[in-house]
C-alpha cells in the first residue's frame, strides 16, 4: 500500500507511534445496485470495497472518487454517506500504528474499465450482490448497508461514553 506523502513527512517525526487518520470506504455499485466493485488487494489477498486515506483538506466525497479511479479504474458519483466510525488500530509490518475515522460513502459507477491501476490491488472484478467473496464482517455490513431500504447512516458510539459525558458539569 503507498503511503500518501502527507502520512510520511508525518512519520519523520512521529516514528512508529500512533497516529489519528481520516478514511474512505467506497462501495461501488452498478445503476441497478445488483453488482459490488470490489478490489482484490495486493498485500494479503483479501477482497475488500475501494479504501482509502483522505490527503489534508480534501472532502470525503472527492477522496472516495480519487480512489475509485486510482484503485479501480472507474468513474463514480456519492450517492449518501452509509457510515461514519472507527478502525484500528492497526499495526503495519513496519511497525507504523494507524487508527482511522471512516467514512464509508454509497457510489453509483458511472464510467470506465475496472482494472488494478495503482498496484495495491491484484484484481478488480464486478460480483452479483447475492454472491459476494469472503470478505471480513465490518465490509460485508458497509455493503448491506448500501443495499438496504430504507438507507439508514450508522453512527458507532459507546453508550458508556454518552452517559459518561453526559455527567460532567456545565463550565
Amino acid at each position: 500500500m503507498a503511503i500518501p506523502k502527507f502520512v510520511a513527512d508525518l512519520r519523520e517525526h512521529v516514528g512508529n507511534a500512533p497516529l489519528w487518520l481520516s478514511g474512505v470506504t467506497a462501495v461501488i455499485t452498478n445503476e441497478e445496485a445488483t453488482e459490488v466493485l470490489l478490489v482484490k488487494r495486493a498485500d494479503n489477498g483479501h477482497w475488500t470495497p475501494v479504501t482509502g486515506i483522505i490527503d489534508p483538506d480534501e472532502e470525503p466525497a472527492n477522496a472516495a472518487i480519487r480512489e475509485a479511479i486510482e484503485e479501480a479504474g472507474v468513474m463514480c458519483e456519492p450517492t449518501r454517506i452509509l457510515s461514519i466510525g472507527t478502525v484500528g488500530p492497526v499495526t503495519y509490518p513496519n511497525g507504523d500504528v494507524s487508527s482511522y475515522l471512516d467514512i464509508s460513502v454509497h457510489m453509483r459507477y458511472v464510467s470506465g474499465t475496472p482494472r488494478p491501476i495503482d498496484g495495491e490491488n491484484s484484481e478488480v472484478r464486478w460480483f452479483p450482490i447475492d454472491a459476494l467473496p469472503d470478505m471480513n464482517e465490518r465490509f460485508k455490513h458497509t455493503i448491506s448497508l448500501a443495499l438496504a431500504d430504507p438507507q439508514p447512516t450508522l453512527f458507532s458510539f459507546d453508550q458508556d461514553a454518552a452517559e459518561a459525558a453526559a455527567e460532567i458539569p456545565d463550565l
